[in-house]
């Protein structure tokens, strides 16, 4: 998949960033309850992260969007914390290094707003996903940070930034 571009996102992407987002958990099973599925922000992705210390991310592949991720404050959490949220691929842009790529520039972006550490939650299923937040330095931990409302997300990692 030649002519990748990953860029921050605009208004105008919203409605395929929340159907990337929508797609990914029908194919993968995820819950849809205490997921970010539910999350209010899914339909305005822009305007969500259109605050200080937040960046929203889009993989453009010929016009239309194939990924997505983003970094912000971690919610409900009294320190210098940042999330890595919202990271989703379609099938086609798995497994071509896009992860590693979105990683790097949701990391750099996190270490310019200053942040210390990045946190993020995920499925025990997501195997794959793992394999990768291990591979940029992610380490597991015994329980979650903050509150982000996602209680069906179990696995908890953390890396100081």
């Amino acid at each position: 998949m030649g002519d990748m571009a990953i860029r921050e996102i605009t208004p105008d992407d919203n409605p395929q960033v929340a159907q990337v987002i929508r797609k990914v958990f029908e194919d993968m099973g995820i819950p849809k309850v205490g997921t970010a599925y539910a999350d209010k922000s899914l339909d305005d992705m822009f305007s969500a992260y259109n605050v200080p210390k937040a960046a929203y991310f889009v993989v453009e592949h010929q016009g239309r969007i194939v990924g997505c991720a983003g970094v912000a404050q971690l919610d409900n959490y009294d320190g210098n914390v940042c999330e890595l949220q919202k990271m989703y691929f379609l099938e086609e842009a798995r497994g071509k290094g896009l992860g590693a790529q979105m990683i790097h520039v949701c990391l750099k972006k996190a270490k310019e707003f200053g942040f210390e550490a990045c946190y993020l939650e995920t499925m025990p299923y997501m195997e794959a996903a793992q394999k990768l937040y291990k591979k940029n330095g992610f380490d597991y931990i015994d329980a979650p940070m903050g509150s982000t409302g996602h209680y069906s997300c179990p696995v908890w990692m953390l890396k100081k930034l």
